[in-house]
């Protein structure tokens, strides 16, 4: 009883805490290996970006239209932003056919091109994962194949499909044979789109496929086997199971692929050059590049700013956690102050386990 009082009355024992940081050096030495990687980085990506940006806010050297006179430029302030953005042309709304009329137009065809690839993407590459994480014969030969269209470079891509969806191409020779007549799929406003849809889907679902893949790899066969002994059905599995564990995955590739057909260039530009109003934002870049450098470095910008605010949203509120990030210092140290079962009974003074936990039991 003695000891038990003692127990009781003495002080809670505190356990160690655990040091899961790094010590100086090892954080030295870890800035040293990054340091060469970040200075490429700076010179390729950051350097580049704040000079167009810099650009961005000079005129373009041209005839002064009020002395008719050459100049070189100089400060244009926000004149290049409000060019696209509110298709100012000097000091009067851009006429019809001029390329700052045409932002908002790409910028709609952009986002369509996206929206509609995007899904179809994920719901084939989603089918292809799953027929691809599946243990038959030629499974292998089957991922080769699936994989194949993604190996391609785009350009040659785009002149594929440009030959199969000529007039006298394969396309139409096909759809004639289901009584449907021939389309225009390079310069028709909305065959045009649909043909960019069909080879950028061709071309990219492999894509989505390989990384969904990976994500399906990574759930354990055992969750499948208790779904089953439970009596769910495929389409439980796949929506309670499937699914919420493949999601970091799932949207990691979606955010790569949206980024990438926000940007979309050489595929509308090589089979359809932008007939049939398929003109992306970046060949509205490239087309202004031609005709005003400073200019054109404003809608670059603007694009720029486009694909960080769709990264951001994806990343903040999508769940598209690109790097996974270990538990912070002060949650580890907060798990490892918070009190066990046994510490709560020996401070409010429950005799049986003050003594348990003075003798170590």
């Amino acid at each position: 009883m003695s000891s038990v009082a003692q127990s009781t009355a003495g002080p809670t024992q505190k356990k160690p805490a655990k040091n899961k940081g790094l010590n100086a050096g090892q954080a030295r030495t870890g800035y040293l290996l990054v340091a060469p990687t970040i200075i490429f980085l700076s010179v390729i990506i950051i350097y580049p970006l704040l000079k167009a940006v810099q650009l961005s806010f000079q005129k373009d050297a041209g005839l002064d239209p009020a002395t008719g006179l050459f100049v070189e430029g100089g400060s244009a302030g926000i004149s290049n932003y409000t060019h696209w953005l509110l298709q100012r042309c000097g000091q009067v709304d851009c006429p019809p056919g001029a390329i700052g009329a045409q932002f908002y137009d790409a910028f709609w065809v952009t986002l369509f091109f996206t929206v509609v690839s995007v899904v179809i993407e994920v719901l084939l590459g989603m089918w292809f994962a799953m027929i691809m994480n599946r243990d038959f014969k030629g499974r292998g030969l089957v991922r080769a194949a699936i994989l194949v269209p993604w190996a391609i470079p785009t350009a040659v891509t785009a002149k594929l499909f440009y030959f199969m969806f000529a007039y006298d191409g394969i396309i139409n020779k096909l759809i004639g044979f289901v009584g449907i007549s021939p389309q225009l799929w390079t310069s028709d406003p909305w065959a045009a789109k649909f043909a960019i849809i069909i080879a950028d889907v061709w071309k990219t679902t492999p894509f989505m496929a390989l990384l969904i893949l990976a994500g399906l790899q990574l759930i354990p066969g055992d969750v499948y086997e208790a779904a089953q002994i439970d009596g769910a059905t495929k389409w439980q599995t796949f929506v309670r199971i499937t699914l919420p564990l493949v999601k970091v995955p799932l949207m990691v590739a979606v955010l790569f692929r949206t980024l990438d057909v926000l940007r979309i260039y050489d595929l509308p530009a090589i089979l359809t050059q932008g007939a049939g109003g398929t003109t992306s934002l970046s060949m509205l870049v490239i087309k202004q590049k031609n005709e005003g450098f400073h200019s054109a470095s404003a809608l670059s910008t603007i694009v720029f700013l486009l694909i960080a605010f769709t990264a951001f949203l994806f990343i903040k509120f999508g769940g598209a956690d690109v790097i996974q990030r270990p538990p912070s210092s002060k949650k580890a140290k907060a798990d490892d102050e918070t009190p066990t079962p046994k510490d709560k009974d020996a401070q409010t003074g429950n005799p049986v386990a003050a003594n348990a936990t003075s003798t170590g039991a």
